[in-house]
């Protein structure tokens, strides 16, 4: 598959999943056996992707994902976001807080017949934490 087309499915991937929470485009952009490697564990499958997607949703109802870069080679995408985001649902077992919050992330999306097949993803928790007054600033 051609680098572009690459980019064009990651692209579509994180701004119909995140930014319109349109958790469908799993279905048609991501491999039956997709792997999400996050710091804290293997994400297996679209239904696990599923379910780590919501948790973002729920907590940040209004999110909107900018891309702010895309850089492709061969088989792999690296796509850097901006993450904004109302904290208007539990985060996991953080009460929401209403608090507007803005965190950055990056990801490796490794494609396979059209498809992303792995995300080796990291994002900046500690700094939303600490907008969120989770973690104290200083």
């Amino acid at each position: 598959m051609a680098i572009e087309e690459n980019k064009a499915i990651v692209r579509r991937f994180l701004e119909e999943a995140y930014s319109k929470g349109n958790l469908a485009v799993g279905d048609e952009s991501l491999t039956d056996n997709v792997v999400l490697h996050t710091p804290d564990a293997d994400i297996m499958g679209i239904e696990g992707w599923k379910k780590f997607a919501t948790m973002f949703l729920t907590a940040f109802p209004d999110l909107q994902l900018t891309i702010d870069e895309m850089i492709a080679e061969g088989d792999k995408v690296v796509a850097s976001w901006t993450c904004r985001g109302t904290h208007n649902g539990y985060l996991r077992s953080i009460a929401p807080t209403g608090k507007q919050v803005t965190w950055t992330g990056i990801a490796i999306y490794r494609l396979a017949g059209g498809k992303i097949e792995h995300i080796w993803g990291m994002n900046d928790a500690l700094g939303m934490m600490k907008q969120l007054g989770v973690i104290p600033s200083g």
